[in-house]
């Protein structure tokens, strides 16, 4: 208990979070007795739902061990490295983002710069952990000069995510920024038009969103992710803060 942060620490830390995603007044009433006990369970997401995760797992690092040395277009001779995805295999909720970055490229791993932090405060607000979801992109390489993936890149790797969207099984996948909204659905709405509305990927709920590294650019922007996330957050039964 001595290592716990103070409930005032907890309270700025959760402020500041809620802050940068554009959330400027939080109003909020003391819970009763009940509500304080149904606080402390564990959170609703509820993984590993009779998920096979060993079997997952397996089956995941045989697509892997097939993406790394791919060769099929000419990102291949530009990368540092594939960029396959992290988290938690039995995940209900999976982000899908475009293409790896620099950052992505020399590390390996999604979603690891600046537009990568601002996901993780994200993933936190909606009262998760990086290491609860499970984060990958449409495209394993980095474009060069971080460029738009070209059409022939995408008609070539997009069949690794499908695979990998498949072993995933999730209850719910965000797509972050155009690219991924638009080959994931096969649609070519602009991404103000997609965002916060649900769609569906074989079965599975989508939920289009704005680019981290868009919000970057155009911070005023935080507050319709924001609302984008809590309707995931009521769908997969996080409670949703009060305003």
């Amino acid at each position: 208990m001595k290592d716990e942060k103070p409930l005032k620490q907890l309270i700025q830390d959760f402020a500041c979070q809620l802050g940068e995603l554009g959330v400027e007044t939080l109003y909020y009433r003391l819970p009763s007795a009940a509500e304080l006990a149904q606080m402390r369970k564990p959170p609703a997401v509820k993984t590993g739902t009779g998920k096979p995760k060993n079997e997952m797992i397996q089956k995941l690092a045989e697509l892997e061990a097939r993406v790394k040395p791919c060769t099929l277009c000419k990102l291949s001779k530009t990368r540092t490295q594939t960029v396959f995805g992290v988290g938690d295999p039995a995940a209900d909720l999976v982000f899908v983002g475009e293409a790896p970055g620099y950052d992505e490229d020399q590390q390996g791993i999604p979603f690891v710069g600046k537009a990568g932090q601002l996901l993780t405060k994200i993933i936190e607000a909606m009262q998760l952990s990086r290491e609860q979801v499970y984060i990958c992109n449409v495209i394993k390489c980095r474009p060069p000069e971080n460029r738009d993936p070209e059409p022939e890149e995408i008609a070539t790797c997009i069949p690794y995510l499908e695979e990998q969207l498949s072993i995933l099984q999730p209850k719910v996948i965000c797509t972050l920024g155009r690219h991924s909204a638009h080959h994931l659905l096969k649609i070519n709405t602009p991404i103000t038009k997609l965002r916060g509305q649900w769609h569906e990927y074989k079965g599975i709920p989508v939920m289009p969103t704005f680019h981290p590294a868009y919000l970057l650019r155009n911070p005023s922007e935080k507050a319709a992710v924001w609302e984008d996330v809590q309707k995931i957050m009521k769908l997969l039964g996080i409670p949703i803060p009060k305003r």
